[in-house]
């Protein structure tokens, strides 16, 4: 084991201690945090609108503070854009997370401070590693390069003094990690933000393939067609004879259930490690901190204070958000945020279940707009992923992207659900995929059970197989290539399926 390998692995698991005071004490940890962040607040805009100096309890800050969405929030986050300052948080903001979410197309753009920075995205790259190493104290990752595949930033042109920038979360953190952590990365700054994805990700594969890559970080989707690339460019049977040592994926903002197996096509490893983190735009949430699980432990000293809104409530002018403490296993929550970056009761988007309170470990379910429900069904993307999951395995299909969306009620016609799924290899049987995916949606979701039953609200899937490549093409006429830019998996609307199959038939 190298020098820097060992010194690194000694540093890590340092942190492993503060992570199981957070563990033992959460609800501490989270009251801490609460008043930190109403005190640091309170002679901001948005501190004295609600006034947060004579909040003393949460139960007032709840009943004060509204539930904030993106749109409602927007109106400080745009005047901050605009160059002014202790609107949301009283530290200067210089730059944003653009996020194009999966759910609509337009951007959103969430402030970043330092604080938020230092003491949540860099805290939780570091705490993976730290988390990693305790669980492999063998591991060599730090003998080799970690692989990461970043957006791009530019400078913020809705601010007059141009000293602010806008971009993608991951470029956000590249630009402003510290320079040690430029030693033990991989590829270059500036091919890592570079903008054109297509250029990218060939000066990519040509870069990384001549490094010890230990370790990657990054998407599913576009980590599958890098490893390609780099295999096309060497000239290899598969990405082990390029990467050797490589040892560990650390993968996120997608469910990474329906890519296993073409993972482990792409990495004939046994003993190749697939860990699972949970960061977004607002801030770095959960961390896998167990071996060969799917449960990842919500990090409580970050600097965000956690409510959760369960799913019923949703559709509530004035949803009931329940502390950590009042949480129970197994219930769907919406996800909502109080952060050091200023974002004030903010609904998040995602949606979790608890899978334990002590210490507390959630799974991601799903998107609170990102769902079928024409019918009553309450289609989550989580039941989607189980059910082609499954399917998948029973009949040796392999996918590379798929989105699904409503057939609606039309005369003398019965509802349904239209699938489109890009195969890297094809079912068997596609109409046994097609059986196994319906069953297994009818065992998981009992208001799809119900709508199924004898046919009588919805009728049997419709799945279509389209050409590979078909999501890429998509993606790239949407301008959304590369970055954090995710394919939408389920739709209350026919909007990506439709344009999807227009350009099948163009």
């Amino acid at each position: 084991m190298g020098l820097l390998n060992s010194i690194l692995t000694w540093v890590m698991k340092k942190r492993i201690h503060q992570i199981e005071l957070f563990m033992k004490y959460p609800h501490e940890v989270q009251d801490e945090i609460f008043r930190k962040l109403i005190q640091t607040a309170r002679y901001t805009e948005f501190g004295t609108k609600y006034d947060f100096g004579s909040i003393t309890s949460y139960n007032q800050f709840r009943d004060r503070v509204p539930v904030h969405s993106y749109e409602q929030i927007f109106p400080y986050i745009e005047r901050l854009m605009r160059g002014e300052q202790n609107i949301l948080w009283p530290s200067e903001v210089k730059w944003f997370s653009k996020s194009s979410g999966t759910t609509n197309a337009r951007s959103k753009f969430i402030p970043v401070s330092q604080e938020a920075l230092e003491d949540c995205h860099f805290k939780g790259g570091k705490d993976l590693l730290s988390i990693y190493v305790n669980n492999y104290p063998d591991t060599k990752i730090f003998d080799g390069k970690g692989l990461g595949v970043g957006g791009s930033h530019q400078v913020n042109e809705h601010d007059p003094t141009a000293t602010s920038y806008y971009g993608d979360v991951s470029a956000v953190i590249m630009q402003n990690l510290p320079i040690w952590a430029e030693f033990i990365r991989t590829p270059k700054l500036e091919t890592a933000l570079m903008s054109n994805w297509e250029e990218k990700i060939d000066k990519l594969a040509r870069e990384t393939s001549q490094e010890n890559v230990t370790n990657i970080a990054g998407v599913p989707t576009w980590t599958i067609l890098l490893i390609q690339q780099v295999v096309a460019l060497e000239k290899k049977k598969n990405i082990l004879e390029v990467w050797p040592n490589l040892e560990v994926f650390f993968h996120g903002a997608v469910s990474f259930k329906p890519y296993r197996k073409l993972f482990k096509e792409l990495i004939p490893k046994e003993q190749m490690v697939y860990w699972e983190i949970f960061n977004a735009s607002e801030g770095f949430f959960g961390i896998q901190d167990q071996k060969d699980s799917e449960e990842l432990l919500l990090m409580l000293d970050y600097g965000i204070f956690y409510e959760f809104i369960p799913s019923d409530e949703l559709e509530s002018s004035h949803p009931k958000a329940l502390r950590l403490s009042e949480v129970e296993t197994g219930k769907n929550y919406a996800m909502v945020i109080t952060t050091n970056a200023g974002l004030w009761r903010y609904n998040i988007g995602d949606t979790i279940k608890f899978t334990s309170l002590s210490p507390y470990r959630i799974k991601i379910s799903g998107r609170t707009k990102h769902f079928i429900n024409a019918f009553g069904e309450e289609v989550i993307v989580e039941n989607a992923e189980t059910a082609i999951t499954k399917a998948c395995e029973a009949t040796g299909a392999i996918i590379d992207n798929f989105t699904a969306a409503p057939v609606f009620l039309e005369a003398n016609k019965k509802g349904g659900h239209e699938w489109i799924i890009e195969f890297r290899v094809m079912p068997a049987d596609l109409a046994e995929f097609t059986h196994i995916l319906d069953s297994t949606l009818r065992q998981v979701n009992s208001d799809y059970d119900a709508k199924r039953a004898h046919d009588l609200a919805l009728v049997a899937p419709k799945i279509h197989s389209v050409q590979p490549g078909t999501f890429y093409n998509w993606m790239k006429s949407r301008g959304k290539l590369g970055g954090q830019n995710k394919v939408p998996r389920l739709s209350n609307s026919r909007e990506y399926v439709e344009d999807i199959l227009r350009m099948m038939n163009a």
